[in-house]
């Protein structure tokens, strides 16, 4: 399908032909539901712990006799039922990551990039190059342009002029083409891609 190309400034800069079956898919939630949760599963850190009976420090005497009390038998202080006493079958660090087939993350990315396609919110600019580092230049743009909370994917690189300027702007992240992926697009209104980034995502997911 043919989409616009504009330039930072606003301007026109010709057109392009987008992949239909990369951008012109019927976005299903159910797919993008399923790699979003993979891939929050996967960066889950699972370092949750308890401390076990085996490992709460607390003396190992008997605290009172074994028989004769009236009440239950009891040898240690570190039992489950008691306060400050171990905790049965806690949580304990572990992985969260799940397996998911390659093919289908790809599917996944191309929904994303579809769903944002069809809402009108994806936006193909020529370059996402400065020529001066300057956080002032990009945010005047931004401003123009209406980007609010964007994400721009650029090439196989990121032009470091654009990257630093991004950096200080709250609302606009930069990611290269190998870096795109489903959650990325999804947290943010619109997407930004350069032709360098149509060029390379198409290569990637074809």
């Amino acid at each position: 399908m043919k989409f616009d190309v504009i330039k930072l400034d606003a301007g026109k800069a010709g057109d392009i032909d987008l992949a239909d079956d990369i951008f012109g898919l019927e976005p299903r939630a159910d797919i993008l539901h399923r790699v979003v949760r993979w891939q929050r599963a996967k960066a889950q850190a699972g370092t949750h712990s308890v401390l076990t009976k085996s490992e709460v420090s607390y003396s190992t005497k008997k605290i009172y006799r074994q028989k004769g009390t009236g009440g239950a038998r009891h040898g240690s202080k570190k039992a489950p039922i008691f306060r400050h006493g171990g905790v049965y079958k806690g949580p304990t660090p572990r992985s969260h990551a799940h397996d998911l087939p390659k093919k289908f993350r790809a599917l996944g990315l191309k929904h994303a990039l579809s769903s944002k396609a069809a809402t009108g919110n994806l936006v193909v600019i020529e370059e996402a190059a400065l020529a001066n580092a300057k956080t002032k230049d990009l945010a005047k743009a931004a401003k123009e342009l209406g980007w609010k909370k964007v994400l721009v994917i650029d090439g196989a690189e990121v032009n470091s002029n654009f990257a630093k300027a991004a950096q200080n702007i709250e609302g606009i992240d930069v990611l290269p083409s190998m870096g795109a992926n489903v959650y990325d697009i999804l947290k943010r209104e619109t997407l930004v891609i350069t032709k360098a980034g149509v060029e390379a995502l198409e290569a990637r997911l074809k």
